[in-house]
């Protein structure tokens, strides 16, 4: 059985890397922002996250196609207590 990821700012970047393969990558965590909001742990850590973004694979792709895209490659740590995820995206020049 596969062990599940936790989602850690070192672990949704390792991902994107992986999937993505982008040229410019931030990821913070905002959890501690979000402290008594809904999908919250109480530990400020590993719910909430923005990510910043650019990737070759979004070249010629909608807004909401690389939105999805980032989503897709997120959708092992959405189960292991990611609620919020803010994207944005940049097609590399």
């Amino acid at each position: 059985m596969k062990t599940p990821l936790s989602a850690t700012t070192a672990n949704l970047e390792a991902r994107l890397q992986q999937r993505l393969s982008p040229v410019k990558l931030e990821v913070i965590d905002e959890s501690g922002l979000h402290a008594g909001h809904a999908g919250a742990n109480g530990s400020g850590f590993g719910t909430h996250f923005r990510v910043r973004i650019a990737s070759p694979f979004f070249t010629g792709k909608s807004r909401l196609a690389c939105h999805r895209l980032v989503y897709d490659a997120m959708q092992d740590f959405i189960g292991q207590g990611l609620h919020a995820l803010a994207i944005e995206t940049e097609i590399p020049t």
